[in-house]
């Protein structure tokens, strides 16, 4: 029976101090170990050094997620004028709709400040990998 595998409760897990921790199975985040036992470093220390940069993915994904800011933005305008409808077709429930009218439109100016942020990303990391290649810009202003 003790050569046989022991079931434990849901909070007593086996500690498998022989099996050794790969760093490979864990993500490398931006973040320090300042603060932590053995740890030393600062915000703004990355593990990926200048070179392992992937620009054009980096490039890719803020486009993604512009897309998906003006995404939010025609969603919320078209509920904004859903509810400007139900408003006038439903006076009973006025009210109401009017303050769901002005939720989604703060939703919809929200997601707008969000997609223009993350056009500004993408334009940053084009920047980027010109400078990266060689290409410089001259700004004489």
């Amino acid at each position: 029976m003790s050569e046989e595998r022991h079931h434990r409760g849901l909070f007593h897990h086996k500690k498998d101090e022989d099996r050794p921790i790969e760093t490979s199975d864990y993500p490398q985040s931006g973040y320090s170990d300042e603060g932590r036992p053995g740890g030393v470093g600062g915000y703004g220390v990355t593990a990926t050094h200048e070179s392992e940069i992937d620009y054009k993915k980096e490039e890719k994904h803020h486009k993604h997620l512009e897309h998906l800011g003006e995404a939010g933005v025609a969603a919320g305008g078209v509920f904004a004028l859903h509810e400007k409808h139900k408003e006038k077709k439903d006076p009973e429930h006025a009210h109401r709709h009017k303050i769901e009218e002005e939720i989604a439109a703060a939703a919809a100016v929200g997601s707008g400040g969000f997609a223009f942020h993350e056009h500004h990303e993408k334009k940053e990391t084009k920047e980027e990998v010109e400078e990266s290649h060689g290409k410089k810009h001259h700004h004489l202003i």
